[in-house]
């Protein structure tokens, strides 16, 4: 498997796991998505929030949709778990065609990326890509432990890549069509 056979594997993953995920806090009591908790940020609600918005600003610099870094700055957080869900289903699909549409020359092509005061930083597109993961992994990482302490046990989040994961999450893959 190369980089970008790799890259293609986590784009579909970040689909997989906010699915799971999601799934998990759609079931919530009320009141437990924006409940107060402890972490990074004060709650689920906002932590989704945060991983969405992120996620539409690099979609921004690697579509070089010229947004820049008003697609996080202008982002309006979502207070419904369902809007929240399927605004996240529509950028990880956009996250799953643009790397399906990508070549390996891609990967070292360099796009803008903006960082306000700090300037316009040239980045190249596989390094943005795998920044996109570790972070959306980090904080769907902070979201299972907050769901630690809620009504819904948390969603297994790491069984996707290996050949015995693929056989056991079959259904589920076939249905996100992965």
């Amino acid at each position: 498997m190369n980089l970008l056979d790799h890259l293609r594997r986590m784009a579909g993953n970040n689909l997989w796991s906010n699915d799971r995920l999601y799934r998990a806090v759609l079931s919530l009591q009320p009141d437990e998505f924006e409940a107060k908790r402890t972490s990074f940020f004060p709650s689920i609600k906002a932590t989704l929030n945060h991983i969405l918005a992120v996620d539409l600003l690099y979609l921004d610099f690697i579509e070089e949709g010229g947004i820049g870094a008003a697609a996080h700055d202008d982002f309006v957080p979502f207070d419904e778990p369902h809007a929240l869900f399927a605004a996240q289903v529509a950028a990880d699909g956009r996250l799953i065609a643009f790397c399906e549409g990508l070549s390996e020359a891609d990967l070292d092509r360099r796009v803008i990326t903006d960082r306000r005061e700090d300037g316009m930083i040239p980045e190249r597109i596989g390094d943005i890509l795998a920044h996109v993961f570790l972070h959306d992994i980090h904080h769907r990482g902070q979201v299972h432990a907050m769901l630690s302490g809620t009504s819904v046990a948390p969603p297994q989040l790491d069984e996707f890549l290996l050949d015995y994961d693929l056989k056991l999450r079959r259904a589920e893959i076939e249905r996100l069509r992965l």
